[in-house]
């Protein structure tokens, strides 16, 4: 690499663990051999998330934002960035000397504004917010199993469900998952029908004066604060949700990156 390093490139180490996964498709029997770095692919994808710019904003020493744009939606459409986010986490648990997959989890939600760039959007009449919701499901280390992104009006416990759609098959082990109480009522038995999962909720006692850390809810809420250090997610800045959800799963890819590198040279 002959330009200056960003801080946001990802190294040597980082890059052993996820270009198998990006490079699969290498080799190809047809069709002219690629020109193009894969690794400075990564390296622009990263700049964007966490500088927060737009596609065309990206350095001129960076390969062309068409050619990073098209390949992070190639990617998106194949399902690589949930792949590689997921071995990441798998990883990382290990590290920690736990289970690969985990037995429990917490559930929240983050609303934040859309631009004028349309899509999928709706007003949060709690929060005040026209936009969007993002609805995350982390392990108790605070790493994300499941992200949905829906419209803003949507309540939490319908948005939930959308969430727990997507686990059922994913996390055998899970079992028990953690929540605040805007998600009480009915939705306890749905989870333990369709999904086999404990909803335990966490409610704030009435007593309570002041700002108090409530048990287990605080782990999602870091999560989201770890979120708010990508700029690019300070809204949403995308027309399609999935395009949400992937930029998501690629910051946690980053965020992860770092921590398993430093784990294994510390």
């Amino acid at each position: 690499m002959s330009r200056k390093p960003y801080p946001t490139d990802v190294s040597d180490a980082e890059w052993r663990l996820i270009e198998p996964m990006i490079a699969r498709d290498r080799l190809r029997k047809r069709g002219r051999k690629r020109s193009v770095d894969l690794r400075e692919v990564i390296n622009a994808i990263f700049y964007l998330i966490r500088a927060g710019c737009s596609w065309r904003m990206l350095p001129h020493d960076l390969p062309p934002w068409q050619t990073v744009y098209s390949y992070f939606e190639q990617w998106k459409r194949k399902g690589v960035w949930s792949r590689i986010h997921a071995v990441l986490r798998s990883k990382l648990r290990e590290l920690q000397g736990r289970d690969a997959e985990p037995s429990a989890g917490i559930i929240d939600s983050q609303t934040v504004k859309t631009t004028e760039k349309g899509g999928i959007k709706g007003y949060d009449a709690g929060k005040k917010i026209n936009g969007r919701k993002r609805h995350i499901l982390v392990d108790t280390m605070g790493l994300i199993l499941m992200v949905v992104v829906h419209a803003a009006s949507i309540q939490d416990r319908d948005g939930a469900k959308l969430v727990f759609s997507k686990i059922r098959d994913s996390f055998p082990k899970l079992f028990l998952i953690w929540a605040d109480a805007g998600y009480a009522g009915r939705l306890v038995d749905w989870v333990q029908h369709f999904v086999g999962c404990v909803l335990s909720i966490v409610k704030r006692s009435d007593d309570t004066e002041g700002f108090k850390i409530l048990p287990r809810r605080w782990v999602v809420e870091r999560t989201l604060a770890w979120l708010g250090r990508y700029r690019r997610l300070s809204k949403d800045y995308e027309y399609l949700t999935d395009t949400s959800e992937a930029m998501i799963y690629a910051a946690m890819t980053h965020l992860m990156l770092r921590r398993i590198t430093r784990n294994c040279n510390s």
